[in-house]
Parts: structure tokens; C-alpha cells; sequence
């Protein structure tokens, strides 16, 4: 068999979707056989869009509840939201509407935005909810994963400026508090192949994601830090008060308390090349130490380069909500055409991706002691939250369960 050219696998992997690490439904997964209803109204928001679903036996806004989309590549979508929300393990639209809940999916033009851009939309979301609204239930805002930073950042902003948000209740669904995890190894890999197609690195470089992440490199061959785009980010977050201080704050972790982690072991093989473009390519999930391999990578070129770290802990392994961002990754490449060799096999499809420390707000990320901590014996003050609930195994990222929704849905307005 011939080696492919240049221009076959540029054009080979720029005609697929782009590879996305983020949560939800697989390329590959069945689409549901409902559709989602049609909205009760739309509001055409500036920088977003909410879609609008009154609850049973309401003619309009009477006890919202907004619900900000997460980080993704692109504009929100519906069908998106719904797949998530109502055709999962738990029919969560469904029975915030039973129980007389009017839902607001609120959604961005652009998912990997500036989190402060996205956060002037969800202020927007909130004055148009209370000019909307026909009774005197205050609001509930929060939202999954990003959507939850964006949403906190909200309120905090409009109180720092006087304005009455009217909102009893904050609510997050696992979402980042202390910052989001990409194994280094992935982030090295997505810029490593930036020549080829840029996708793929763009959006581990998008201003979302560097607010977001932990740890961030912006070329394979960086040394993993705290990113600009983070700093600023957390430094508006100090300068509106960290919360906001008028509702109730609450939040929901796809992790564990007890400080068990996943079986993802520090230092294994998570991902190999066996198509030749990318034979020699090995990714490994993070191991503590210095001079540590993350990565041997290998595409197209004959050279393989390798990636290494220094003082970071094994934080793929931690308790918290997973993202199966290697499996991602070689169900991308096994999708293409054979004759471009990009086939991948893919021992470790997950790993942590919000450790449970940072979705309740009570842990850095900077150690293994802090990652597996045992959350159920702090202090109730450990939190900037008021009130959280952990779950009872580690699964996906913001996967919506009975077990944290039920809890949710019972402190609603």
C-alpha cells in the first residue's frame, strides 16, 4: 500500500467533524427517536439564544429556572441540550415541567467564548426572565460544567453593580470551581498535529478553554502552567466577590466523597498509533515526579518527539466527573479512511476531567492529597457553597442521574 500524500490526510481529516473533547453524545451514538418539543417561546439574546419550555399547566414565566449551557466548540444546540437533559438516564426537562417549572436552556453563539463574554448573555437571560415573569417566585439560575462559572459570574457581577437579580437559588452540575483537567498528553497531540488540521488545537486554545483548564500548554512542547487567560480570569472573579452573596448556593459533583479514585493508574498506556502516519504515537496518563513521560508522538514525519512533566499529580485517576477525551480521540482517527493510517487502539478511554474537589469547591488540584481527599469529613465550611451533593460513583461529566437530580429539583423555588 502506498503512503498517503500531504494533501490526501490534510483533506482526510479536515472533511470529518473536528475532533471535540467535551461532554456528550459520541459521533457514533444512536440519535433518539423523540425530538425535542418545540419551545413555548425563543429569546434572541445578545451573544445567545434561550429556549423557553413553560411548565405543565403555566401560560407563561411563572417559576423559572435557567439553565446554562456548557464548554463545547460552537453554538449551542437544542437538540444537544435535550439529548443531555431528557433522553439519558433521566428525564430532567420533563419533570421540572411536572413539578411546575418553567425551563430556560440558555445557550451561546460561540461555547468556546470568553466565559465573561458569555456571562454578559446570561445577565441578559436574567433581566429579560424578570420582566418576563407572572409571579412573584424568585428565579433559580446555574447551570452544567462551564455553564455554571458563567452563571455564577453573573450574579456576582450584577449585584457588584446594584442590580436586583431577583434569584432565591445558585445551582452548578459538576461544574469546575477549582478548574478542569486535559491530560497533558491530549493537549500535546491536538497541537502537535495544528499543520495538519487546527481544529483540534484551536480548541484546546479558545479562551473558554484556557479559563477552564488547570493546567494548559499552547504548543506541544510548552511546560504545562497556569494559563494568562486563567489568571485574568480568576482575578475578576476576586474583583466581583468570588459568589454572589443574595441566593442560596448549591451545587452537584459526577464524583465521589470518600476519595476513591477511577481505575485510570498514573504512568499507564492510554492510547498507541498503529496506522503508519502514526505508529510510534504513545500517550500515557499523568504520572507525579519529574521528568516524567506524558507522551511520545509521532505523525507523518519520521522523528517522534517526546512529551515530559514535572510536579504534577495523578490526577487522571481522581475521584470526579470523567470525559473520555482519549477514547475521543482514537474513535476520531479510527473513523477515517484506513488508507490515511491514522488507526489508534485505546486501552483508557477516560479520565478525570472535573475532580470532585473542584465541582464542591473544597481542593486544589495540585496534589494527590488534595485530589483524593475524604470530602465527607470537612468542615461544613470548606466550601464556598452552601449545600452539595456528591454521587455515588465516579461517571461522566455532568451526566444527569436521578440520584443528583432528585436532590436538586427538592431545594428548587
Amino acid at each position: 500500500m502506498s503512503e498517503p500524500s500531504h494533501e490526501q490526510i490534510v483533506s482526510g481529516l479536515r472533511d470529518r467533524p473536528p475532533i471535540a473533547l467535551a461532554p456528550g453524545p459520541r459521533l457514533d451514538a444512536e440519535k433518539p427517536v423523540s425530538l425535542p418539543l418545540p419551545p413555548s417561546t425563543v429569546w434572541d439574546l445578545p451573544g445567545g439564544t434561550a429556549w423557553v419550555y413553560y411548565g405543565e399547566g403555566n401560560t407563561g414565566l411563572v417559576r423559572p429556572v435557567i439553565f446554562a449551557d456548557g464548554f463545547n466548540t460552537g453554538p449551542s444546540e437544542l437538540e444537544f441540550s435535550w439529548q443531555i437533559m431528557e433522553f439519558g438516564d433521566y428525564a430532567l426537562i420533563s419533570e421540572l415541567r411536572r413539578r411546575g417549572h418553567d425551563v430556560i436552556l440558555l445557550g451561546f453563539h460561540e461555547r468556546s467564548a470568553s466565559i465573561l463574554d458569555n456571562s454578559r448573555t446570561a445577565q441578559a437571560a436574567i433581566m429579560h426572565a424578570i420582566a418576563e415573569r407572572q409571579s412573584d417566585t424568585p428565579l433559580a439560575v446555574g447551570g452544567f460544567s462551564m455553564g455554571g462559572l458563567v452563571t455564577r459570574h453573573a450574579l456576582a457581577k450584577l449585584e457588584m453593580q446594584r442590580i436586583d437579580h431577583r434569584t432565591a437559588l445558585y445551582f452548578s452540575y459538576d461544574s469546575p470551581h477549582r478548574g478542569a483537567w486535559i491530560p497533558v498528553a491530549l493537549q500535546a497531540f491536538a497541537h502537535y498535529i495544528k499543520d495538519l488540521d487546527s481544529r483540534f488545537s484551536d480548541q484546546i486554545n479558545s479562551p473558554a478553554a484556557q479559563q477552564l483548564l488547570w493546567r494548559h500548554i499552547e504548543k506541544w512542547d510548552d511546560t504545562p502552567d497556569q494559563s494568562e487567560l486563567r489568571a485574568q480570569f480568576l482575578a475578576e472573579m476576586t474583583a466581583v466577590g468570588e459568589w454572589p452573596r443574595r441566593p442560596r448556593l448549591i451545587g452537584v459533583a459526577n464524583g465521589v466523597a470518600d476519595g476513591t479514585g477511577s481505575d485510570a493508574r498514573a504512568g499507564e498506556l492510554a492510547l498507541e498509533g498503529k496506522g503508519q502516519s502514526v505508529l510510534g504515537t504513545k500517550l500515557y496518563t499523568q504520572v507525579p515526579g519529574r521528568d516524567e513521560l506524558a507522551a511520545k508522538l509521532r505523525v507523518v514525519t519520521l522523528k517522534t518527539n517526546e512529551v515530559r512533566t514535572n510536579g504534577l499529580p495523578s490526577i487522571d485517576g481522581a475521584p470526579g466527573g470523567s470525559l473520555e477525551g482519549f477514547g475521543i480521540l482514537a474513535d476520531a482517527f479510527n473513523a477515517l479512511n484506513p488508507i490515511l493510517g491514522f488507526k489508534a487502539d485505546v486501552r483508557i478511554r477516560s479520565h478525570c476531567f472535573v475532580p470532585a474537589v473542584s465541582a464542591v469547591d473544597v481542593g486544589d488540584l495540585d496534589t494527590d492529597a488534595e485530589l483524593y481527599k475524604n470530602i465527607s469529613v470537612l468542615p461544613e465550611d470548606a466550601s464556598g457553597l452552601d449545600e452539595f451533593r456528591l454521587a455515588s460513583r465516579n461517571e461522566g461529566h455532568t451526566l444527569v442521574t436521578e440520584e443528583l437530580c432528585t436532590w436538586l429539583l427538592d431545594r428548587l423555588p
